[in-house]
């Protein structure tokens, strides 16, 4: 409460003096940081993507349950599951008049693939041997060996499609096909794109977006009171969102998210590797507390490293209810006994994210109760976070952000040959089962063959558990009244700025 009542009074300090100066035809939507790069060959942040997403067109889209649909592509041919025929739309002009061709996805592909520009990206499409463009409006991959996560990697997001000859200049000018042209960049300050006019497909409703930098969440907040600010989308606290729905010039929008909160474990540790242990901790957590009271009933229980909306989500696998006396049974049987009220101690790092730390404080005392004393270290992110990739942890909570919404996830995360630096099992999970569940999955196209196999592994995960999946962040908007037409989708990510709508 009274954590409430000081984001309610820190909120109330608008000045008075302050006025609307938005231009009538110009969205201004806030977000935490500038984009790394926007080069879509080169920027893997959330910022770079999500703006990328609306200056450049993919060659696929995704549809609503997370599978692939047509993009520039607006239709494909698998003859063989080395071969990957693409058919492009014949209408589809670069922001500077060009007609955009098949040469041009060649060129963005090769110029990736072949080192002309340097990126962490190349990785994805290692499985590509390379690409022919046999005419204007057909591209055909073909592939070393199968690879069915070709066609999510070539998705919305992942790889915008960049004019020939592009070269670095894309990253201080860049020029797509998209709904969106770019104007301008400052960093830390703002992006600006503009309306084109001559797109393809359905053309955006707004005249001008301004992306507007503004690190901290409570200037955030008081930026939307004022008015100086349009929009936010999944960086405001649970107390924030709460207390700015109360304000007449404001109106929260919600719907179900992909983004999802884990704990990590080292399973390398002495105390971790025991999976007795893994599975006590997750009885010994009670998660349903957390979401109604720290996430304000903003977020769902997972039960799956992907989402529900995945066409390859499975829920029928073992889960964890609140039980401390099962995890005290486990507890005993894995030979730690309970002495002067403590069986061993753990350590636990995090971020320094308001809601992270009190999350991990409400798991301290949870875990306290069945004997095991949770140590927590907070570090910066950027610390933290090459102390989980460098294996430097016991345990670590951290999200999935857009990675766990294809079930390609599960070789990134748990395939035995992505210990760090190659891949993200951080953890070093090891499991043959697995890693031959995953390696047939991946060679297999048809996605009704496919499913049965990622089944068994969301299955042989929740009974290792290399992770315990805790929520699913629901996405949260907060947004001026005169903001209408928003279509949020699950990944949470900026294409509803494609339909939004500003009113006189």
């Amino acid at each position: 409460m009274r954590r409430a009542a000081l984001v309610c009074c820190l909120l109330s300090l608008t000045l008075l003096s302050c006025s609307r100066k938005l231009s009538p035809d110009t969205l201004v939507m806030i977000i935490e940081s500038s984009p790394t790069n926007l080069d879509p060959r080169v920027g893997v942040d959330a910022f770079s993507e999500r703006i990328d997403e609306l200056i450049f067109d993919d060659l696929l889209t995704r549809g609503d349950n997370l599978s692939v649909a047509p993009g520039l592509a607006q239709s494909w041919d698998i003859p063989d599951p080395l071969t990957y025929v693409f058919h492009l739309h014949r209408s589809v002009n670069f922001h500077d008049g060009r007609s955009l061709t098949a040469r041009d996805v060649k060129w963005t592909f090769d110029s990736l693939l072949q080192g002309k520009v340097r990126s962490t990206k190349s990785g994805v499409y290692r499985f590509v041997d390379h690409i022919d463009a046999p005419d204007d409006f057909t591209v055909i991959f073909h592939l070393k060996e199968p690879d069915a996560s070709l066609l999510w990697n070539l998705s919305d997001g992942a790889m915008g499609v960049v004019p020939y000859g592009s070269g670095d200049e894309m990253t201080r000018h860049p020029m797509g096909s998209g709904p969106f042209k770019f104007i301008s960049a400052q960093t830390d300050r703002n992006v600006i794109l503009a309306r084109n006019g001559e797109y393809w497909g359905e053309k955006p409703n707004i005249a001008h977006v301004r992306f507007a930098v503004v690190p901290d969440a409570t200037t955030q907040a008081l930026e939307l009171q004022k008015g100086s600010g349009d929009i936010a989308i999944n960086s405001l606290t649970p107390d924030m969102v709460l207390t700015l729905s109360h304000d007449p010039s404001l109106k929260v929008e919600s719907s179900p998210g992909t983004r999802l909160a884990y704990l990590g474990f080292n399973l390398r540790d002495p105390i971790l590797k025991d999976v007795r242990v893994r599975q006590a901790i997750a009885y010994a957590l009670n998660r349903k507390p957390m979401i109604d009271y720290l996430w304000r009933g903003e977020a769902e229980l997972a039960r799956s490293v992907l989402p529900p909306q995945s066409w390859a989500f499975d829920g029928d696998v073992r889960t964890y209810e609140h039980d401390p006396a099962k995890a005290n049974e486990l507890l005993d049987a894995a030979g730690y006994p309970m002495v002067n009220g403590i069986r061993f101690h753990i350590t636990m790092k995090t971020s320094t994210d308001e809601n992270t730390r009190l999350m991990v404080a409400v798991m301290q005392q949870q875990m306290r109760q069945v004997g095991i004393a949770l140590d927590i270290r907070s570090f910066e992110f950027a610390t933290f976070f090459s102390d989980v990739t460098h294996g430097a942890f016991q345990m670590y909570g951290l999200r999935w952000i857009g990675g766990n919404e294809d079930p390609d996830i599960f070789e990134h995360a748990f395939h035995s040959s992505k210990f760090p630096p190659n891949g993200a099992n951080r953890g070093y999970y090891l499991n043959s089962e697995v890693d031959s569940l995953i390696d047939k999955a991946r060679r297999e196209t048809d996605p009704q063959l496919r499913k049965p196999l990622y089944d068994q592994v969301q299955r042989t995960l929740s009974e290792d558990l290399p992770y315990i999946n805790l929520w699913y962040l629901d996405n949260v908007v907060v947004h001026t009244r005169r903001v209408r037409n928003l279509q949020l989708n699950p990944a949470g990510n900026f294409d509803f700025l494609r339909t939004a709508e500003l009113a006189p």
